[in-house]
């Protein structure tokens, strides 16, 4: 057996794990990157960054890159998907930059991995490897060995598992099992010269109606138009969740048929030849162990409906690469400074998202519902009181 010294060693190529190996290099580390695909790519099309994950990215002198393929929208605009009436509006103008000194941008998925690739691949401090997959982990306390298929190990100082929901890393933590809300989602994304929809070709929209949405907006310098309809399937059951049973597109149709005209016929767009379940996970009171710690997904898989998924693995690469260089390197008080500072937020994501696709999804004839409906009324479009939280600089 082949075994080769990495002193650090990041498990998924993703856009986590790209942009940890970027700020470790950033902040002198070496960063070696090994992924089980035979090339760095995203799946599915579009991806929402918010002020608190740009931040960190413009710390990585990336912004510039990001902001030539990114769509920087007005308003995020919610309307009930069945009625078709307007029920709020975020302006994402000028009190919203001076509030949090960053924009609200969308984009494709490919277009910020490949923005992280390029400034990985320029940086002499970081290792990428392709077609690298992970068989086992071994935990020794004060060093970790990771396996790979081809009979091939490394013997690390410093092992961070970005490797998302499935994450083989989490296994030495948890025996735990990502849940499922019995959402499904089919994504994708149409050229805006073939959207005949009277679409607002700046704005983000999000319809909401009874155990269903949809999401629309524009990416890749307003060139496509990225969809995602997401609903609560009706034959969802434990026996079947591992299998394509449940939530294809016939259960697509029904719940989007007593849906507005353009709802309706947004749904019709879509390539249906893949569905996503959602998940996520009960958050986790520690994610180290040992040389080994998570990040991203595998650490705190959330669902999508406050769009911080990719914005907390951003926050996680940018806080790990500075308690590490807080504590010189030294892996045992960085690792337990960094998820003693990430633990409490990341937690309160996961459980907030719950929370809110509760309320975006509630029956008309709900008190949530109702609630919903006139609090969301009643605010004005410059009011960002509820995002503060969320959007607002960390205190370190």
């Amino acid at each position: 057996m082949t075994v080769r010294h990495v002193p650090l060693l990041i498990i998924g190529g993703g856009i986590g794990g790209m942009a940890t190996g970027l700020a470790l290099a950033q902040a002198g580390f070496e960063a070696h990157i090994v992924e089980q695909a035979p090339e760095f790519a995203e799946i599915g099309a579009g991806i929402q960054l918010a002020p608190n994950a740009l931040r960190v990215l413009d710390s990585l002198g990336v912004l510039d890159a990001i902001d030539e393929v990114a769509v920087r929208p007005r308003n995020l605009v919610f309307m009930h998907a069945d009625t078709g009436k307007h029920l709020t509006t975020i302006d994402f103008g000028t009190a919203f930059l001076e509030r949090y000194r960053q924009p609200y941008s969308v984009l494709h998925r490919g277009d910020l991995l490949d923005v992280l690739l390029a400034a990985c691949r320029e940086h002499p401090k970081v290792t990428l490897e392709n077609d690298r997959q992970v068989v086992d982990i071994e935990d020794h306390t004060t060093t970790a060995i990771v396996h790979f298929a081809n009979g091939e190990s490394y013997h690390t100082d410093a092992l961070i598992g970005a490797d998302g929901l499935k994450s083989r890393a989490r296994q030495l933590l948890s025996d735990d099992r990502p849940i499922t809300d019995a959402y499904v989602a089919y994504r994708g994304a149409l050229p805006m010269s073939e959207v005949s929809l009277p679409v607002e070709p700046d704005d983000e929209i999000i319809w909401i109606g009874p155990n269903k949405h949809l999401v629309q907006y524009p990416i890749r310098r307003g060139e496509l138009y990225n969809q995602v309809a997401v609903f609560r399937s009706p034959s969802y059951s434990s026996e079947i969740e591992h299998t394509d049973e449940w939530g294809g597109p016939d259960e697509l149709d029904q719940a989007f048929a007593g849906a507005c005209e353009q709802v309706r016929t947004s749904v019709t767009m879509f390539n249906r030849s893949r569905r996503w379940p959602m998940y996520d996970r009960e958050p986790l009171a520690n994610w180290t162990r040992g040389r080994v710690t998570l990040l991203g997904d595998a650490a705190h898989p959330m669902f999508q409906y406050l769009a911080q998924g990719a914005c907390q693995a951003i926050e996680d690469a940018g806080c790990l690469a500075r308690q590490l260089t807080k504590h010189n390197g030294d892996i045992d008080e960085g690792f337990a400074a960094y998820q003693a500072e990430r633990i409490p937020r990341t937690a309160l994501v996961q459980r907030v998202a719950r929370g809110w696709g509760q309320v975006w999804h509630a029956g008309n004839d709900t008190t949530t519902s109702a609630l919903r409906d006139r609090v969301f009324g009643r605010r004005s479009a410059d009011d960002y009181t509820d995002l503060d939280w969320l959007y607002q600089p960390i205190a370190l």
